[in-house]
């Protein structure tokens, strides 16, 4: 058990496409590898999975223990951590969550990412920079991407020969190796017909200049991990909507349940699929403003909901949530009714980005307690009438206004929980 984090001076840097590469690659050489994301993101560990065939999950140094973390980064073979944002950036006011703290917390290495295509002698004081800024976190090597050409690869290695930094490989750009995305982040890895396809030829390209076995060398054990602490499930029947409407759930939370004894029987509002018979009905986030108008005519769907919540609880978080409401409006300014559960109408046609850590404070819902949960989305609140599900706080403990809602058996909000608060 062994792992190397690839983090980046930046966003944009391309360390998604060099971690997807990376596990393909290996995976090609029958390298027994996995791949893990740093921070609350649905989207990139997928990409992770297709590109090597293992699970991967979210390595959270905001929302989880420093021993929730080392349990989850447990297992076989290699573990490649993908950063989020810049290896130092995290949450406000001192950027607690930074992928150098899963560094230290993990003791682990880290490769620097970085984006050259702008770049030549310049490279040397922004590599050495970031390798001495913080001796607890260990930077070494240098994997050069979107260079321009051999005369360009030059004249980044003379740069860095004298910083001592390994320079592992050097991507060469290509216009192919673009990934698409829209406004939550990268288009999703199962909507991509071509995505074999482009995880070989990324690979094929990083194998011209990795130097693999300097790599690997890297490598440290990950640290000794006891017993995670997890969380409870809400239900012992759990019907989990799953479809490209519904893609967003964490699956460290869906083995918490299941490791505890509960039952997750997964079904598509997107196929019409009827609400299977269980104790709770969970809607986590997605994307269901690009597929409204499909959900607003799926009958069966709809009808099974509305009678399950009669009797029994739903829960829906971010795009969930919304589609519990009473009508979205989506991009176009067409209003979709939706299930009509919870007083609330949500709107995409005049978009508002919110963002960041939250603190939750349960008043009821599946989740009870202090949590940890983070907010995305760009969805406009039109109405939201009755009594609110969390008390909340930002990152800073600064209190925000009460998030989700209420209404006899029916709760949701846009906070995706991620564990209880550490």
């Amino acid at each position: 058990m062994t792992g190397l984090i690839l983090a980046a001076p930046s966003s944009g840097a391309g360390k998604t496409t060099v971690t997807l590469a990376l596990l393909r690659l290996l995976s090609r050489q029958g390298v027994v590898v996995r791949g893990a994301k740093s921070g609350p993101d649905y989207i990139d560990p997928r990409f992770h999975e297709a590109a090597c065939g293992a699970p991967c999950l979210n390595l959270d140094a905001w929302a989880m223990s420093p021993e929730r973390i080392a349990a989850l980064a447990a297992g076989d073979g290699l573990l490649l951590i993908e950063g989020a944002m810049g290896l130092f950036d995290g949450a406000p006011p001192d950027g607690r969550g930074a992928v150098a703290d899963l560094a230290r917390m993990l003791r682990l290495p880290v490769v620097l990412v970085v984006d050259a295509g702008r770049m030549a002698q310049s490279i040397a004081p922004l590599c050495s920079g970031f390798a001495n800024h913080d001796p607890a976190v260990c930077i070494s090597g240098v994997i050069l991407n979107n260079v321009g050409s051999p005369r360009h690869e030059a004249m980044l290695r003379r740069a860095l020969a004298p910083t001592g930094l390994p320079v592992l490989a050097a991507l060469r750009r290509d216009k192919d190796l673009a990934m698409p995305s829209r406004h939550l982040g990268l288009v999703q890895a199962g909507e991509r017909a071509d995505l074999d396809a482009f995880l070989d030829r990324a690979a094929d390209r990083l194998a011209e200049s990795l130097d693999l076995g300097a790599l690997a060398a890297l490598a440290r054990p990950l640290p000794a991990a006891d017993a995670p602490t997890r969380l409870a499930p809400p239900a012992q029947r759990i019907a989990l909507a799953r479809d490209a409407a519904f893609a967003f759930a964490y699956p460290h939370m869906l083995e918490d349940w299941r490791a505890q004894g509960a039952e997750i029987l997964a079904f598509s509002p997107l196929a019409d699929d009827p609400v299977p018979d269980a104790d709770l009905v969970f809607l986590p986030g997605g994307y269901p403003e690009l597929h409204a108008g499909r959900l607003a005519g799926n009958r069966r769907f709809l009808d099974t909901l509305r009678r399950h919540a009669e009797t029994a609880p739903v829960h829906g978080e971010c795009g969930g949530y919304m589609v519990l409401g009473e009508a979205l409006i989506d991009a176009g300014g067409v209003a979709h009714r939706m299930a009509g559960l919870l007083p609330l109408e949500t709107s995409f046609a005049a978009r508002r980005l919110h963002l960041g850590y939250r603190r939750l404070h349960a008043r009821g819902g599946p989740f009870p307690g202090h949590l940890a949960a983070h907010e995305f989305h760009y969805a406009t609140t039109l109405r939201a009438e009755g009594p609110p599900l969390y008390e909340a706080e930002d990152a800073e403990g600064t209190p925000l206004a009460p998030m989700g809602l209420r209404k006899t058996h029916v709760t949701g909000s846009f906070a995706h929980v991620i564990d209880a608060f550490p």
